[in-house]
């Protein structure tokens, strides 16, 4: 926190907030307000945009990540300063790190290292100033020290359509020999589909396309709904999964130990991080933790100041620590990331693992899946949740459907009082509707709304009923009320 004050003591922001007599945490946080994006854009960066020039931080800022606008549909643009490119670097080199101290005969760096991720034909906004996806801006400015261990090559990285991209990457990635595979797990199922495609005799199995792969990198979503999916690509494969926890505005934590033990928080890279209890982040003088004085088991949204001049920023995102030395946490969903149309008040995590357990009970694996209200027509209705969900391998039978909407349900009311009191003989809401979408829906809905490939990620809870209408429609959901029941019909 010193360090970065030091730094942006004579920006306009560091003017305006006293950065030059802040000595402690406490006097930063009286100086410092929490801030959302909309909040440093109107004040400080709208009037300038592009060319930020010691706004928020010193210097120029050279590029900004475009955000996918899963939350509001609203792009945003953060900056992205050199300092931000380094600290990035180190974070992903805190990834072999951990990988090489659990695998001390790893040969990492004997092949290729393949991130999926977005187009490097950044869009040129003024001279000098560039914008796009934050893959797109890491894949740009790879040193030249790293271009031998990296995959893509050059002449392949700019291509910006997604469908091109995976159709060119899968041929060329053979040629040569991956180490590690990463990217957001649901672009990386239609990878692999594409991947299997080349080859069918292959079978679905990464090791009879990538033998030597030591390292599947995997973050962006929840993995718990695509687990049992990986599974399968990974059996025969001696490759281990690790999850990141990247964020437009910096790289936040990395999985140091086995999966699902927790991410550990990276606090050396020029970030400062603040946690605020969710439910006090609408309060005038919300309690404000950090590293130094967090408590296990509370729901934090996360705050950042960074080397990007970002300050007090609230993300949206929300984690819940589970060690203190050294600080360890799980994801729990997004600030704005709840479902709560009949004041059941589901947050991400329960709805992620609602999904993962109900489809590990019919043995099926998630490639996708977005929820939202079914909101009652008539005075007699009950209200309940739609769940649209593409299943690896194709919708399952009726019987099994049935089956996977029960435990969904069964687990909802365990992990959530609300839940379970409104679903208490139907006293609130009515059980959860399951509709399977055909294979490659998501995808192609993404395609339509130009959200395909790259950061861009599937909405989980969409609570705007317009969004939620063209979903329903893309994925031919129809329904009927018939006294109190629902009935469901596929178009």
């Amino acid at each position: 926190m010193r360090r970065l004050l030091s730094k942006a003591k004579d920006t306009r922001f560091g003017r305006d907030h006293g950065f030059a007599r802040i000595r402690s945490v406490e006097d930063y946080q009286r100086a410092v307000p929490l801030r959302r994006w909309e909040d440093l854009w109107r004040d400080y960066w709208q009037a300038a945009f592009p060319r930020l020039v010691d706004c928020t931080w010193p210097g120029t800022v050279p590029f900004f990540a475009q955000t996918s606008g899963t939350t509001t549909g609203v792009t945003k643009y953060i900056p992205c300063t050199r300092e931000m490119i380094n600290s990035n670097r180190r974070a992903t080199m805190d990834v072999v790190t951990h990988h090489i101290f659990n695998r001390p005969q790893s040969a990492l760096f004997a092949g290729r290292n393949f991130m999926l991720g977005g187009s490097t034909a950044l869009a040129e906004l003024a001279p000098g100033i560039w914008s796009g996806d934050l893959s797109g801006i890491a894949g740009k400015t790879v040193p030249l020290w790293a271009r031998p261990f990296y995959f893509p090559p050059r002449e392949l990285e700019s291509i910006t359509d997604w469908e091109e991209k995976i159709a060119a990457f899968a041929p060329a990635s053979l040629q040569v020999d991956i180490r590690t595979l990463g990217g957001t797990p649901s672009w990386l199922l239609l990878f692999l589909e594409k991947l299997a495609a080349l080859d069918p005799r292959a079978g679905r199995r990464l090791a009879s396309f990538y033998p030597n792969l030591e390292l599947l990198v995997h973050g962006g979503v929840s993995f718990a709904p695509y687990r049992a999916a990986f599974a399968e690509w990974l059996q025969g494969s001696h490759a281990e999964t690790r999850e990141v926890y990247p964020a437009s505005e910096g790289f936040i934590a990395v999985a140091d130990r086995g999966d699902g033990e927790g991410l550990r928080l990276i606090c050396d890279t020029g970030l400062f991080f603040e946690f605020v209890p969710v439910e006090e982040l609408g309060d005038a003088a919300p309690t404000r933790h950090w590293v130094g004085n967090i408590e296990l088991g509370v729901n934090y949204a996360i705050v950042v100041s960074t080397c990007a001049g970002l300050w007090s920023y609230v993300i949206g995102d929300t984690v819940r620590f589970v060690e203190r030395d050294p600080p360890r946490l799980l994801i729990t969903g997004r600030t704005s990331y709840s479902l709560s149309a009949f004041g059941e008040h589901l947050i991400g995590e329960e709805l992620e693992r609602g999904v993962a357990e109900a489809a590990a009970a019919i043995g099926s694996g998630v490639a996708d899946w977005s929820a939202g209200a079914l909101y009652p027509q008539r005075s007699d209705e009950l209200g309940g949740h739609l769940f649209i969900i593409e299943f690896t391998g194709g919708a399952p039978e009726p019987e099994l459907l049935d089956r996977f909407a029960q435990v969904l349900d069964q687990t909802l009311a365990e992990l959530n009082e609300d839940y379970r009191v409104h679903r208490t003989n139907g006293f609130g809401m009515s059980p959860p509707v399951v509709h399977p979408a055909s294979p490659g829906t998501f995808a192609a809905w993404m395609k339509r709304r130009g959200k395909l490939g790259g950061q861009n990620k599937v909405p989980r809870i969409i609570t705007d009923q317009a969004l939620l209408d063209d979903l329903r429609d893309f994925s031919g959901f129809h329904r009927t009320y018939t006294n109190r029941a629902l009935k469901v019909t596929r178009r």
